[in-house]
């Protein structure tokens, strides 16, 4: 499996990270290797003192596709869910003040949570998912997938114009406001209309 993400895909987001919007979709990869395996706690990684929770609504693929068009892009995936890219910021900005790759920042060990999937027909309209993440309770992020700028079948378009997509690939379409940094012994949990998809303590 591969992981594509959309990068400032929520216009709030970009305004509080400082960054251009961009004409087009931001995409990045997480190696299969960034996944945090189920029911296991994230570790801090050494190389950085700024991670960053980010919180997204996840569409796994289906079916092998190419250059989908939009309008079929809905039969290419059947289960919607919610995770974390967990981004080393600080790691991010030494890369992107130098013009260099991302994939340090983005791609490390357990970078990408992936918590339970639902299927899609549970959705009366894909484009008006609410979704949140807590930190200790706290409300930290909320979104909703109407105010994306590229939608889920969009997005799933563009990204097979450069990437084949493939039978269990999951898609991370961008998230919202509120990012912040992760400290030792904090306690994440992410929520999907109202049902709890993971939570996971802090390392």
């Amino acid at each position: 499996m591969k992981i594509v993400c959309v990068g400032r895909n929520y216009a709030e987001h970009i305004k509080e990270l400082d960054n251009e919007r961009p004409l087009d979709p931001v995409l990045f990869i997480k190696p299969d290797s960034a996944v945090l395996p189920k029911e296991q706690d994230f570790y801090l990684p050494e190389f950085s003192s700024e991670v960053h929770y980010e919180v997204e609504v996840l569409v796994k693929i289906k079916k092998v596709g190419k250059y989908i068009d939009e309008k079929f892009a809905h039969t290419y995936y059947d289960e919607i869910g919610l995770g974390i890219d967990f981004t080393a910021r600080d790691l991010q900005s030494k890369l992107k003040e130098k013009g260099l790759p991302w994939e340090k920042a983005k791609g490390f060990d357990g970078s990408a949570v992936i918590g339970k999937w639902l299927p899609k027909t549970k959705f009366k309209d894909l484009n008006n998912i609410n979704f949140n993440l807590k930190k200790n309770d706290s409300l930290v992020q909320q979104g909703n997938t109407g105010l994306m700028l590229w939608g889920i079948d969009e997005i799933i378009s563009y990204v097979s114009r450069f990437f084949t997509l493939k039978k269990g690939d999951v898609i991370f379409t961008g998230t919202p406001a509120g990012v912040g940094k992760i400290n030792a012994n904090d306690y994440l949990s992410g929520t999907l209309e109202n049902e709890q998809m993971f939570s996971l303590k802090i390392k």
